[in-house]
């Protein structure tokens, strides 16, 4: 007799992770080369959005959606002791993430409102999951990832909302980005000096990450105020005067973490690297470069940063050895390659479309080359039984 609680289904669907970050991975490898396409006027799309919208929305609430999904589904078991979600409520929900994705790009042929219902349904769903998981493992500590997921959902409808009532999306896209955001603060928080400290006792003996006290929540507190902010009153001077005071102070947190002792070891520096673009793209959009502001927080953090966690969690709940291999390694610095080009030379150059093929193209071939690597893993059984790190 199978026990009660043994998983006897597809590998792919035995943890939270697996089809998210595939699907993830996969949907990132391809949508910016369609967006290009789209751009240029090669190729266009029936959705409910213009080609502008379209590309906001899904890199925000298409692949950004999915690696949080993933993320989130793979680290609640840790946080409450209970058996994760798995087998067909997984697959599920695989499947009305895909089917966003096509109805938004109006590959089903639905109306304006049954695309919001089966887009938001998908974070609807999410959120209650995540909500019930939350209360029935009475993990009180970590019920504050419900209001920003709750948020990021009102900003997905809010998105509909203006583009239905004005043909274009305002407060909803600046709510996406300030909800993404303020998660990274918030969790990448908690695991990158968690992963540093665990990394330098092992191997460089020496400071280690300040441990988290009430200069964190100064910093985690005046993010929440700044976005808030920056979302309700972008282009006003208290807007721009406290965007640049916030990314003073998260410049500062991010020291605190000692990333500079972890040089040796790539997959930390990884995610030092992507939160450097935190106060970054705060600082821009406090000097008024919005375009530029918005891309370093979409490709070098939101980017950068679940790029990261994809490889290292990946690599440690496949029971691999956390340590990135060269072309993993290569496809980060990629990564930041077209963060560069997107945010800086494009906007200077003489011949800006040379310059966005560029970044797609870098952009494209960071998050292919991770698709390759890892992406069987996902659909394979683990080389070992060690419990991830």
């Amino acid at each position: 007799m199978t026990p009660r609680n043994e998983y006897t289904g597809p590998t792919l669907l035995s943890y939270g992770f697996r089809p998210f970050f595939l699907l993830a991975l996969g949907f990132a490898s391809i949508t910016i080369l369609i967006w290009m396409a789209v751009y240029q006027g090669d190729l266009s799309l029936s959705g409910p959005f213009q080609s502008v919208d379209w590309h906001i929305h899904e890199m925000l609430f298409g692949y950004t959606s999915a690696v949080i999904t993933g993320f989130l589904f793979t680290a609640i078991p840790n946080w409450t002791g209970r058996m994760p979600v798995r087998g067909w409520p997984l697959g599920a929900l695989s499947l009305l993430w895909i089917a966003g994705r096509l109805a938004v790009a109006g590959l089903i042929p639905v109306s304006f409102i049954a695309t919001m219902v089966i887009d938001c349904g998908y974070l609807v769903a999410i959120l209650a999951i995540v909500l019930r998981e939350i209360i029935a493992g009475k993990n009180w500590r970590n019920l504050v990832v419900i209001g920003p997921i709750g948020l990021f959902l009102i900003a997905n409808v809010l998105f509909y909302i203006e583009v239905l009532q004005n043909g274009e999306s305002d407060y909803g896209r600046r709510l996406g980005f300030a909800v993404v955001i303020f998660l990274i603060t918030l969790i990448g928080g908690r695991i990158i000096p968690s992963f540093t400290r665990n990394w330098l006792v092992k191997n460089n003996p020496g400071p280690l990450p300040v441990p988290m006290n009430r200069f964190d929540k100064i910093c985690i507190m005046s993010a929440a105020i700044v976005l808030v902010l920056w979302v309700a009153i972008p282009d006003t001077l208290i807007s721009q005067g406290t965007l640049i005071v916030a990314a003073i102070l998260q410049a500062a947190r991010l020291s605190r973490w000692r990333g500079a002792r972890v040089r040796a070891s790539m997959l930390l520096l990884m995610l030092h690297i992507a939160y450097a673009f935190i106060p970054l793209g705060l600082l821009l959009l406090g000097l008024g470069l919005t375009v530029s502001g918005l891309h370093v927080f979409g490709i070098g953090a939101i980017g950068g940063m679940t790029l990261a966690v994809i490889i290292r969690a990946t690599l440690g709940h496949t029971g691999r050895d956390l340590a990135t291999t060269w072309d993993l390694s290569a496809a980060f610095l990629l990564l930041l390659l077209a963060a560069a080009i997107r945010s800086v030379l494009v906007e200077f150059t003489a011949d800006p479309l040379t310059a966005l093929w560029a970044g797609a193209i870098l952009w494209t071939v960071a998050f292919a080359t991770v698709l390759i690597r890892v992406g069987p893993w996902f659909c394979g059984q683990n080389p070992t039984r060690r419990r991830p790190n």
